[in-house]
């Protein structure tokens, strides 16, 4: 993968990772951002990072990442 997930970005993921799957994934984060109203500006630039960074990357490079939640970083 060309470009490296932050800590946040992979929070987010795994927090909305229910379909377990990269274009699942990005489905929901999709979703989830429409829902954000416009103020949310850092939310919504984590979301569109994290999206862009999804769409990157390959089927099994997404099945490699580790999406467990690190809250104590």
């Amino acid at each position: 993968m060309n470009s490296t997930l932050t800590h946040d970005e992979i929070n987010l993921m795994s927090i909305y990772n229910s379909a377990g799957t990269r274009e699942g994934l990005i489905g929901v984060l999709a979703n989830m951002r429409g829902y954000l109203d416009a103020d949310e500006v850092e939310l919504l630039a984590l979301t569109d990072s994290a999206i862009r960074k999804l769409r990157a990357m390959t089927d099994a490079e997404f099945s490699e990442l580790d999406l467990t939640p690190d809250f104590e970083f």
